[in-house]
């Protein structure tokens, strides 16, 4: 499983908590090494409205967290998909560097149900207790209530994009399958292929042809969790199938490179990924107004 590299160095933190299973947001981590430590990006909230919520779901209510510019207006949606590790601070921040360039960037914890991850620092543990247990059908449900919920927050309707990292990146293109009302799809670095389970029955490969949005896939060259050939393979199984698909692959760049926290971090490749990322979801539609 890609997202159990290069975990070392997160913490716990203590949350309160949401309900009597739902969870707060981690509040934060500690770094791997100086080197990860001082590359770690913090994108301030100034001009912008940012908190925690809690979205309300058809199996309750998932904590989550907010950003947008702190004007009025109605601001196009961009869902975050989480890695594995939860809404810690990477995410938070990522969702606040959405909210600078003019989106309504709200970040869920789908994982909440199932354990509070601010207190797992295991990557192996979380796959098999978390993320191998999460139902797939689920998550498409939570993503459905969460996008409603943006648009009953000054999200518009009609420019919902969303991006994803690491096992969000999976669910992007999963996403991307499911809604029909997607106009954009961005994964980093996201599994393509993997064992189906009765509760996660198919692969991005399985669906690649059955995406209903454009979407761009950000892929390290380096990853031994995910191989090229199968990114290629995903991608030519949507080509075929006539779906607008754009696979970049970062040649020397491995997993989690637009991670800052990590020592994966790659500056050069992150931001050449970061500027496509947003040209994508301008280019197809999820676009602030001005």
């Amino acid at each position: 499983m890609d997202d159990t590299t290069e975990i070392a160095g997160l913490r716990n933190y203590p949350l309160a908590r949401r309900g009597m299973m739902m969870t707060g947001l981690i509040s934060g981590f500690t770094l791997a090494t100086q080197r990860a430590e001082a590359q770690a990006i913090h994108t301030d909230s100034e001009g912008l409205e940012v908190g925690e919520t809690e979205i309300p779901t058809d199996k309750g209510r998932l904590p989550a967290y907010f950003a947008h510019p702190a004007k009025h207006g109605e601001f196009p949606v961009v869902l975050v998909n989480e890695e594995i590790f939860g809404v810690h601070e990477y995410i938070k921040d990522i969702c606040r560097r959405l909210a600078k360039q003019g989106y309504l960037a709200v970040a869920t914890e789908y994982y909440a149900r199932i354990a509070d991850l601010s207190k797992m620092t295991d990557a192996s543990q979380i796959v098999k207790d978390v993320i191998s247990k999460a139902p797939d059908a689920q998550y498409m449900a939570d993503l459905d209530s969460t996008t409603a919920w943006a648009v009953q927050h000054r999200g518009s309707s009609t420019r919902v994009g969303v991006i994803g990292f690491c096992r969000g990146g999976r669910q992007t293109w999963l996403y991307a399958a499911h809604s029909p009302h997607l106009k954009a799809a961005v994964a980093f670095y996201g599994p393509i292929g993997g064992t189906p389970s009765p509760i996660q029955p198919r692969t991005v490969l399985d669906l690649a042809d059955q995406i209903k949005c454009p979407l761009l896939g950000l892929y390290g060259g380096q990853d031994p969790s995910i191989p090229v050939d199968l990114v290629r393979q995903a991608e030519a199984k949507a080509k075929a199938a006539h779906k607008l698909v754009d696979i970049v692959i970062y040649p020397d760049a491995g997993h989690g490179f637009h991670a800052d926290y990590r020592p994966s971090y790659r500056q050069a490749d992150a931001e050449d990924a970061w500027k496509r990322a947003m040209a994508w979801l301008r280019r197809f539609g999820v676009t602030p107004a001005g």
